[in-house]
């Protein structure tokens, strides 16, 4: 058996449920685009390649897999951020079942963050695929080798240091079909870069700020810094492109948007993990429902969306309409740059921090070398 052979029974025997066949196929359609044009292209696109080429790292040295990681508590975030805390359900629980339950929880989350990379990584194939002009060939090229070193740290994070992975949620699969099945050449962009990266930077910042856990925190900030150049070249490609669309185009993209965030908001809570503890469905969704944590994450889930979706163009009255229902209307005026200036920012403090404690500890090492003789 070959070593990827290995690494896929392994995974396998870590999910939580059957998550079926080993391969999903989603027939693909639209046409591959090539471009005759050599010329430099587009600045601001070209710029954004270089810092792709230039801020590419290595996983398995950028980070520091050897920190040690509870599994039963690998992200040390509160209690009270649990949608049964504080129920009978919870008073129920002895103190081996809540470690279990934070235990389910983190990797529910991160298994979606997984499976959400590797549509990220797909998409990334298919837009340089796509996309007409070769500058934006040239960047989604450098996101796709992103993509495929955040599926490695997730699922090496999951496999090494929690032991147990989670089935892609039904309501992400989705909304990867979705945004794979159409055929136009932008669809993937906006279904990736825009919502499921929007939402998930969302759900990375929210951890990222909460966890004091250093392994966990080194992953989503470099992860975060990489996905900042990525919505950065989403707008780009979408705001330019969607100058030219007709009214009617523009309304059906944003039917797509609003289809999507309704999809995500509604459904991607976690209800299997409550479901793996005896708590019914209709429970758990009431208990979803009520929970105040859950409302503030709801919100915070389209900080990164609404204002980009505004940006590239789409803000149609239907649109606005879904916003307001959602309680999330005004975050259309966010500053997404500074957003994603800050994402930058925080990871490299990480690596500031980290190299000077390295340099430190041989400082240290020399010193003490030098006194013993």
């Amino acid at each position: 058996m070959s070593e990827g052979q290995e690494a896929s029974t392994m995974t396998r025997d870590l999910y939580r449920h059957d998550p079926g066949p080993s391969v999903w196929e989603v027939p693909a359609t639209g046409a591959a685009r090539f471009s005759w044009d050599y010329d430099e292209g587009r600045e601001r696109l070209l710029a954004l390649y270089q810092k792709g080429k230039d801020k590419q790292w290595d996983g398995t040295k950028r980070i520091d897999w050897d920190l040690e990681v509870d599994p039963y508590d690998p992200l040390g975030v509160p209690d009270e951020n649990l949608v049964v805390f504080g129920t009978p359900y919870w008073d129920k629980m002895s103190e081996h079942n809540r470690r279990d339950l934070r235990r389910h929880y983190a990797s529910w989350n991160f298994s979606q963050f997984l499976h959400g990379e590797q549509g990220a990584l797909v998409c990334a194939t298919r837009i340089v695929e796509a996309v007409p002009d070769l500058d934006a060939k040239f960047y989604a090229a450098t996101q796709a080798m992103d993509e495929a070193r955040h599926v490695e740290v997730y699922g090496r994070f999951l496999q090494e240091k929690i032991g147990m992975v989670y089935p892609v949620n039904p309501s992400l699969r989705s909304l990867l079909e979705d945004t794979l099945r159409d055929s136009r050449w932008d669809m993937p962009s906006l279904g990736m870069q825009v919502l499921i990266e929007g939402l998930a930077l969302a759900a990375f910042g929210m951890l990222r700020d909460s966890t004091e856990k250093p392994l966990p925190k080194q992953i989503l900030a470099y992860v975060m810094q990489d996905e900042a150049r990525h919505v950065a070249f989403g707008r780009m490609a979408l705001r330019e492109y969607y100058k030219q669309l007709s009214d009617a185009e523009l309304r059906d993209r944003e039917e797509f948007v609003i289809e999507g965030c309704y999809l995500m908001r509604d459904r991607l809570r976690g209800e299997e993990v409550l479901a793996d503890f005896g708590v019914p469905a209709a429970d758990a969704v009431e208990l979803s429902e009520r929970s105040e944590f859950l409302q503030i994450f709801r919100k915070l889930l389209f900080s990164r969306i609404v204002p980009c979706v505004k940006d590239i163009g789409l803000w149609g009255e239907r649109l606005q309409r879904a916003y307001a229902d959602m309680g999330v209307f005004e975050m259309g005026d966010a500053s997404l740059d500074q957003l994603m200036s800050q994402d930058e920012e925080i990871a490299e403090q990480l690596d500031a921090r980290r190299f000077a404690a390295e340099e430190a500890a041989r400082t240290e090492e020399v010193t003490r070398t030098i006194a013993e003789g």
